[in-house]
């Protein structure tokens, strides 16, 4: 479920808002989107991964929140965390072309 918008890396591009199927989020004139309507969220993880300054946070809890910090969050290293991992964003290595994935598809290959 989404968590955070850091008040502080957000630069108000509204791709959060662009790309929610469920319309958590809600523009704000002049200032950073709100989530609005937190209960809707999927855990699709769409906003995290379109969002250019990884300023989300989505925890992968469906059902609740983990009440994180934004403080907590960042240092943890979890804002922008899935989008990392799946290797969007200028730097970052795609997921498929990571050595453990030439692994598993050895494992599953017949």
């Amino acid at each position: 479920m989404i968590e955070i918008i850091s008040e502080t890396k957000c630069i108000s591009c509204n791709q959060c808002v662009s790309v929610c199927p469920t319309n958590v989020f809600d523009r704000v004139q002049d200032g950073i989107p709100v989530i609005a309507r937190q209960s809707d969220c999927q855990t699709c993880f769409m906003c995290e991964l379109y969002c250019p300054v990884d300023a989300l946070y989505v925890a992968p809890d469906s059902e609740g929140l983990t009440l994180i910090s934004e403080a907590q969050a960042e240092g943890e290293g979890l804002l922008g965390g899935y989008r990392e991992k799946v290797g969007w964003g200028r730097g970052r290595q795609p997921v498929a072309s990571h050595a453990f994935m030439y692994e598993l598809a050895k494992r599953t290959s017949f």
